[in-house]
């Protein structure tokens, strides 16, 4: 018999979804006592997550995956257009109701055993309130880092003060969380009134929780992570990271030759030589951008491997696979590469940062990449593309030293900005070339972050801290 239930309900993101099964996993591999249900929303958009769920109910007989019935309307692209972190969180958040009868339907009525919390993703602050109408506590599940936390609780706190939004002539915002006084640039993803509104509104919520899960190193945000704990109107917060999906997805068919060809290419390379590029599931550029980063890749005569895929099409969310490099490639550039670059389209990129051949990451500086290059001491290259990449880059270059900046204020949706091809080959240079320091640092990071999990480290002691107080305040 189980002593208690948790209900998690992930954002239907794979990237949520991933760092939440991760933290499931942790929580029952310290305390299996648990029964834990996940609550899945439906996205359309992205077929990976079936497979995915579908590998991981065959191993955790644990962790049930429950589908809450599709019938709310998807965001329409307009919406989505104008405000993606808005249009996300009113379509997460409209399931409110649902989630709450899957609760009542799924879980209570098909197991006596009491739920010890709602443990819910950092955009359906909804979820608070059905914890609340049921009597049954509530988490938030952070899924980015403490910086960003803290940066919108800091947001929240400036409503309250009826102090102005953010605008493009402000001088560089003295924000608590992070060590330096961080530009409007690196700060898009507030641009628009609608979406500044959106985090304040989350970050107000995240006070009503009985705590704030984070999937951090504490050690490695110390700055962001005094300031949270200086903080005297907040739920406890707990810093269990880094969360990171060693194994991947089971492959087979295509993916699985497209994962052997790329280790096989990276075991016959130089230890530390091979710059690895690849911009997360949403990551994409249009042909201009592709060739300017082929050029550039070329002229810093420096191994790669690179996971190119072409922006999608009009109407479409997904990025486009190509199937002819040659073709929107520079002319010659497979032949005069072909003994030190390979290009793929999907890469199963975990595995690939583990490999003693990675010197460098060039990445959109999404927060589950960001751990995993933490991991394993691959310095980065930023190149963020969309939501709290740019922050995340700044954090990482300014305040933290783990990055070589290539761009920090990219934005994808502008046509007008384009990265040149003689700035990626000086990003490329500095790091493979002058890059030691931020080598050493990668590698400290790195040790440091695999110490926290095991018993002592406080990670572990977050986890067994956060276990206790499930376990004893049941309702």
């Amino acid at each position: 018999m189980k002593k208690a239930q948790l209900v998690f309900v992930p954002s239907p993101g794979v990237g949520h979804l991933v760092s939440a099964v991760q933290f499931a996993k942790l929580v029952l591999d310290r305390n299996d006592s648990f029964l834990i249900t996940m609550l899945l929303v439906n996205n359309p958009y992205d077929g990976s997550i079936t497979k995915y769920i579908e590998s991981l109910a065959s191993i955790h007989t644990h962790i049930r995956f429950i589908a809450v019935p599709a019938t709310i309307a998807l965001p329409p692209p307009e919406a989505l257009a104008i405000s993606p972190a808005n249009a996300f969180s009113c379509y997460i958040n409209d399931h409110k109701t649902l989630v709450k009868d899957a609760i009542v339907n799924q879980v209570i009525a098909n197991n006596p055993a009491p739920i010890a919390s709602v443990v819910f993703d950092m955009f359906f602050t909804a979820a608070i309130d059905v914890a609340k109408e049921l009597g049954i506590p509530s988490h938030v599940f952070f899924t980015s880092n403490a910086a960003f936390l803290g940066l919108m609780l800091y947001l929240s706190d400036r409503e309250d003060k009826g102090e102005p939004k953010f605008r493009p002539n402000d001088h560089d915002y003295i924000i608590p969380y992070y060590a330096n006084p961080v530009p409007y640039r690196v700060l898009p993803l507030l641009h628009t009134d609608c979406e500044y509104l959106t985090f304040a509104s989350h970050g107000k919520k995240f006070k009503d929780a009985n705590g704030i899960i984070v999937n951090t190193v504490s050690e490695v945000e110390s700055h962001a992570v005094r300031a949270l704990l200086a903080k005297d109107d907040i739920p406890p917060i707990f810093n269990v990271g880094p969360l990171v999906d060693h194994k991947g997805n089971s492959l087979s068919g295509l993916d699985a030759v497209k994962r052997d060809e790329s280790m096989k290419w990276l075991d016959d390379q130089p230890e530390k030589s091979v710059v690895f590029l690849c911009f997360g599931s949403g990551g994409a550029f249009d042909e201009a951008q592709l060739k300017e980063i082929a050029i550039g890749l070329e002229k810093s005569g420096h191994r790669f491997l690179w996971s190119i895929r072409l922006k999608p099409s009009k109407g479409q969310l997904l990025p486009n696979e190509l199937n002819n490099y040659g073709e929107i490639l520079p002319e010659g550039f497979l032949e005069r590469t072909k003994n030190t670059g390979m290009l793929c389209g999907w890469a199963p990129q975990v595995e690939i940062l583990a490999h003693k051949a990675v010197g460098a990451f060039v990445s959109h500086c999404g927060w589950n990449s960001t751990l995993e290059a933490l991991w394993y001491g691959v310095p980065m290259i930023t190149w963020p593309l969309y939501g709290e990449q740019h922050i995340n880059a700044f954090q990482l270059v300014k305040d933290l030293g783990l990055a070589v900046e290539l761009t920090l204020d990219f934005r994808k949706d502008c046509p007008e900005d384009f990265v040149k091809a003689d700035d990626i080959t000086k990003a490329v240079k500095a790091m493979m070339e002058q890059g030691g320091e931020l080598r050493d640092k990668a590698k400290a990071s790195s040790e440091m972050a695999q110490k926290i999990l095991v018993e002592g480290g406080s990670s572990y002691v977050a986890v067994g801290n956060l276990i206790d107080q499930w376990l004893e305040n049941k309702p």
